[in-house]
């Protein structure tokens, strides 16, 4: 017997309105949070995590595209919902590994500029891309494919700078990690 996907009863525009604006709310006020909380050494690797989540994140979404392109729905539907259970499972061991660990600074080094410029992007359009995901997430699982394909037109280039800009984060401060 197969099962079809479907939205939880519990999973509708509401709820992705209060996550869409929730989500990069607590995570900033967990970010700002000077006295961090020692959870172990375990967290200073979670960086790392990190940026395999995020590489293994942008490598799904790719394949997502080339399935849907071959019309091959149920890869398309499997890898983007790995992917989405990765950037699930990023949020909390970010969040993990900044609620008990100070942020590492980046040097004045002729790179700064740069940096900053990927970073900040990259913070923006992650805070951003949550609405539209959960809302391509909902339309997909409710079967309005048609507007699964608009918000996806959206969703799509904006995740996938959002992981290869992680990744590229990643290696250009992790020389400064202590």
């Amino acid at each position: 017997m197969q099962t079809e996907l479907s939205a939880p009863k519990i999973f509708n525009k509401t709820v992705i309105n209060i996550l869409s604006v929730a989500i990069p709310v607590v995570v900033g006020v967990l970010l700002g949070i000077r006295v961090k909380v020692n959870l172990g050494e375990w967290t200073k690797m979670l960086p790392h995590v990190n940026a395999v989540i995020n590489s293994l994140t942008a490598i799904l979404l790719i394949l997502g595209l080339v399935f849907i392109k071959q019309k091959n729905i149920k890869a398309h539907q499997n890898t983007m919902l790995a992917a989405f259970s990765l950037g699930s499972l990023f949020l909390v061991t970010y969040v993990l590994y900044h609620f008990s660990n100070e942020s590492t600074k980046y040097p004045d080094n002729g790179y700064r500029m740069i940096y900053l410029f990927i970073l900040i992007s990259h913070i923006v359009l992650s805070m951003g891309v949550v609405r539209f995901v959960l809302l391509s997430l909902y339309y997909a699982l409710n079967k309005d494919f048609v507007n699964h394909k608009k918000v996806t037109k959206i969703a799509f280039p904006i995740w996938l700078y959002v992981s290869i800009t992680g990744v590229i984060v990643y290696f250009m401060i992790s020389p400064y990690y202590t």
